[in-house]
């Protein structure tokens, strides 16, 4: 096994590669291993992975300044990750320092991180739960965030690993019935569509982690968003979602290979 760092707890296998460590990986982070880094190098040669984290990780930026620019001050990140550069709380800390923001990963080595990052943030807490349990992150949240206002839900690049057993639809929708009216979703979705075959082998790669991959459709990820109202430009691909300059864009946005799209609870 590889050598044990301080940021990993007990009972992680560090030989079985993570997305959340993957993900840290491809955008440049310390907090990984030789499965991870291994697994990321092989989907680099199948999928543009390492733009496709960045473009992914752009798009939560954007969302979250529209977001408080709405007047949201609290937020949910579900899937967080492990911290890197740009995390929630620092880009919504730039408007308006008094937000709130959970975070919540089931990876232990992502919130033993978070914790030791975030000692210090009054108005920021890591939460180690499962998000296919929502009434028990609600619970947990509630300790935190204020229901009976408004909350800016984010499921940015996490909904591909819950297969459709587990009914992602359904676990959104109780997160949604938890929120107010003028709560938000932002949300972006890992999709076959543009590049199916390369996808496909991508699949195959991240079947041998302990968190396979189910791409979906745009379709699938429209239904995502039942009942919410989608602000402009819509479900597009990431670098699409409300870019800064046409550079951000780039020639061929769809290799971006996830949806984003943002939408309001009436």
């Amino acid at each position: 096994m590889a050598d044990r760092v301080s940021w990993v707890p007990e009972g992680v296998n560090v030989d079985v590669p993570s997305s959340a460590r993957i993900y840290d990986y491809l955008l440049g982070g310390g907090h990984n291993f030789e499965a991870d880094r291994a697994t990321a190098e092989a989907l680099i040669k199948v999928l543009p992975v390492r733009g496709m984290a960045r473009l992914n990780r752009a798009y939560l930026r954007r969302a979250v300044l529209e977001l408080t620019s709405l007047g949201i001050r609290q937020f949910l990140d579900l899937g967080s990750g492990i911290p890197t550069v740009g995390n929630v709380h620092e880009v919504a800390h730039e408007v308006a320092p008094e937000s709130k923001v959970v975070y919540v990963d089931f990876e232990p080595v992502a919130i033993t991180h978070a914790e030791l990052m975030l000692a210090g943030e009054p108005n920021v807490t890591a939460l180690l739960a499962d998000l296919r349990e929502p009434e028990k992150v609600v619970a947990q949240a509630a300790q935190h965030l204020d229901f009976s206002q408004p909350i800016g839900l984010l499921v940015v690049g996490v909904l591909q690993f819950i297969p459709d057993s587990d009914d992602p639809w359904g676990v959104l929708s109780r997160y949604v019935e938890s929120l107010s009216s003028g709560s938000y979703l932002a949300l972006s979705h890992m999709t076959a569509d543009s590049m199916p075959a390369a996808m496909a082998a991508g699949e195959e790669i991240f079947a041998k982690t302990a968190e396979p991959i189910t791409p979906r459709t745009k379709t699938q990820v429209a239904d995502m968003l039942t009942g919410m109202e989608i602000i402009e430009p819509g479900i597009v691909f990431t670098p699409q979602w409300r870019p800064e300059t046409p550079e951000d864009v780039g020639d061929e946005p769809s290799k971006a290979n996830l949806y984003a799209a943002v939408g309001r609870k009436p």
